[in-house]
């Protein structure tokens, strides 16, 4: 295990997620008890961006320019315990979640889609877009007191008008990126502690799995209970899984080595890169309501439509 050296940026967060480093050294961010998006700036100072409502969880700047949302719809409900915001499960009422597209000029946000085909999407969790202009998202499923409705990988386009369901019963798919070369999508399940890797076939489409009783390559499970939230992808292919309860960042190699950086809250949901170098590093303490900064050992890949060149892999 080793430490970071963590600046705290600003605190008061109402369960912040979804970090996104923007070209004026601000940071967007999502914060999902409140139901809002966020801007914090360099100094601290937080101001609203957009009233969502339900609970916006990732964030991603589309080919447009605008933002986009995995809205949760209210899928989890929170309690403070010990001076720590838990996320707890849905209220028996939970009816779904949605995509939905935001403004930054107007701050408007807009639902692009509710529904795959005939299914509602239960809990909208992280998204990432590919270099073709459409996101890959997960759906994390809905945990009531009795019972769990399955997650699944979709497949969508920001013009509101295609999407579709690219692996179905997930247990808890959570945090979603793409390999540098975007031949393989990543996705952590939250409640197994797993990183799973699928193949990309083409834009929107995976394919088969190598295993018929697994829905893709496993990298690698946690030990004891660590559980896996948002993520992103360095510029050298490592992966960097925000983890619940060993709270930190773990890093995964796409042959499974793992390694786990600590950070003072058991519940750590997300992180994003930035920087001139990239090597900026947000991440969200969303237990304890706070956003952190600090200096990442290595660069993180660079994120289509942010506006920013990626920076070579450093040498060996």
């Amino acid at each position: 295990m080793a430490d970071l050296q963590l600046e705290l940026v600003t605190e008061g967060l109402k369960y912040p997620e979804g970090p996104v480093a923007m070209a004026d050294g601000s940071v967007v961010l999502t914060e999902i008890e409140a139901g809002r998006v966020s801007r914090v700036t360099p100094d601290g100072k937080t101001s609203q961006v957009a009233s969502t409502g339900g609970g916006p969880n990732g964030l991603a700047i589309g080919p447009d320019g605008a933002l986009y949302v995995t809205n949760d719809g209210g899928s989890f409900t929170f309690q403070v315990v010990n001076g720590v915001n838990v996320p707890l499960p849905a209220r028996a009422d939970y009816k779904g979640g949605s995509i939905q597209r935001i403004d930054l000029k107007t701050g408007e946000a807009t639902p692009l889609y509710t529904h795959c085909g005939d299914r509602v999407l239960s809990s909208p969790d992280d998204l990432v877009f590919d270099r073709q202009g459409g996101f890959w998202f997960t759906a994390y499923g809905v945990g009531f007191t009795d019972r769990k409705v399955y997650g699944g990988l979709f497949y969508a386009t920001p013009d509101g008008k295609s999407i579709a369901c690219a692996r179905a019963q997930l247990l808890s798919p959570n945090g979603v990126g793409l390999s540098p070369d975007e031949s393989v999508v990543y996705v952590a399940d939250t409640l197994t502690g797993r990183l799973w890797a699928f193949d990309v076939a083409s834009p929107g489409q995976l394919k088969p799995s190598p295993n018929p009783l697994a829905p893709g390559r496993p990298i690698a499970t946690l030990p004891g209970l660590q559980l896996l939230d948002s993520l992103k992808v360095e510029v050298g292919g490592v992966v960097c899984v925000a983890t619940l309860l060993n709270g930190g960042i773990t890093t995964f190699t796409p042959d499974g080595t793992v390694e786990h950086f600590a950070v003072p809250d058991p519940f750590v949901s997300n992180l994003c890169f930035g920087g001139p170098d990239m090597r900026d590093m947000w991440i969200t303490a969303s237990g304890t309501g706070r956003l952190y900064k600090t200096r990442w050992p290595r660069p993180g890949l660079a994120l289509n439509f942010s506006g920013r060149p990626a920076p070579a892999p450093a040498s060996a």
